[in-house]
Formats: C-alpha cells, structure tokens, sequence
C-alpha cells in the first residue's frame, strides 16, 4: 500500500495517560535489566562496580514497577485500554493462526492478538518477579529453601524477559509509526486501516 505524504491524515490512537505509563514503564524496566546486567555479568560488574549501589538501584527499580499501572487506573482511557486488552475475540484466533502461518489476513482491533499476549505476559512476569524478589530482599521473610528457589525462579524468568523485550524493541524497531503513536498520541490513517482495520477510533 503506497504511503501518503507526512501531512495525510491522523487518528487519535493514545491519550497522555497511556503514553506516560508506558515510558515509565518502559524507563523501569530498562533500569531494571541494565542493573541486572551490571550485577550478573562479569565484564559490566568490574566496569561498573559499588555492588552495593546497584543492588539498591536494581531493588527500588523492580519495586516501582507496578506504579504506573497503578497510576494510570485513574485514567478513563486507560482502564478502556486495559478492557480492550483482557478481550479475545474470534478474530484474534485468526490474527495468530495468520501469524504462525506467516500468510493469510490478520484482523485485529485497537491491539492486535500478538499485542494482548505481550501484554497478559509481561503482567504475569513482573507480578513473579515482584514476588520472587521480595524473599531476596527480605530473607527473613522466607526459610533457605524457598528463597533459594526464588532465586532460581527470579533469575531464569529475568533472561526470559530480557529476550521477550528484546523482542519488543526489534518490533517497535521495524515500526516508525507505532512509536510515533506512543510519542505524539496520533498515528496515519492508513496504518491504522492496515495493522487494525477493526479498530473504530473515537467509537
């Protein structure tokens, strides 16, 4: 599909709630795998140092993770957007067979399926975190045992979620307009009747 000139028309796609959960979030969670990184890996742990530092970082980071969401519920637009995203429909079955199949037509709403499952994922993971991480903080609250699992647990699931994200930038990567969705709340016209062409802005 040919794409028109930068002055073609735009739909309002996020309102300022949703776009600053999501670079808080964003913000958070970069700390979070960038203090990860300096305290797991050799080579940035030298480069880096004062341990005690980053652990402190990496902690209150990790904590902080869920205050955006949190925030954001006071936000209309985004308890919308949050409904949108708990809803599967026939339609998103048939966006994942297409995806998988890598052909075949991918109807999606205002989120597509492979959107909706990033996101059910990433809840669910920061969620295991946030619980696999207070035992490590305060090993009082746990016996050895299960903070030695927490910390099986906490660690394996904190690659998982380094790669998933990695994942997620590649795609937003690919994807000029999207990220200007997320930046200036409004995206063209004709992306929209592409990658969501159920979606009904303003409906």
């Amino acid at each position: 599909m040919p794409r028109p000139s930068e002055g073609a028309d735009r739909v309002h796609r996020f309102g300022r709630a949703e776009r600053w959960v999501h670079r808080a979030t964003a913000a958070l969670m970069g700390v979070c795998v960038i203090s990860a990184g300096c305290l797991y890996l050799a080579p940035l742990a030298e480069l880096v140092g004062r341990r005690h530092l980053v652990v402190t970082v990496h902690t209150w980071s990790g904590a902080a993770l869920a205050a955006p969401l949190l925030l954001g519920l006071g936000s209309r637009a985004f308890r919308a957007d949050l409904r949108v995203l708990n809803r599967f429909g026939p339609h998103d079955r048939v966006w994942l067979r297409s995806a998988l199949r890598r052909r075949g037509p991918r109807p999606a709403g205002k989120f597509n399926a492979g959107q909706k499952l990033y996101a059910a994922w990433l809840a669910g993971a920061v969620l295991v975190m946030l619980g696999t991480g207070l035992p490590m903080w305060f090993t009082g609250l746990a016996p050895l045992v299960l903070r030695t699992g927490a910390t099986f647990v906490h660690d394996w699931l904190a690659l998982a979620l380094a790669v998933v994200l990695a994942g997620h930038i590649g795609k937003a990567l690919g994807d000029p307009e999207a990220r200007r969705g997320l930046r200036t709340g409004s995206v063209a016209r004709w992306w929209a009747e592409r990658e969501h062409p159920l979606w009904r802005p303003g409906g």
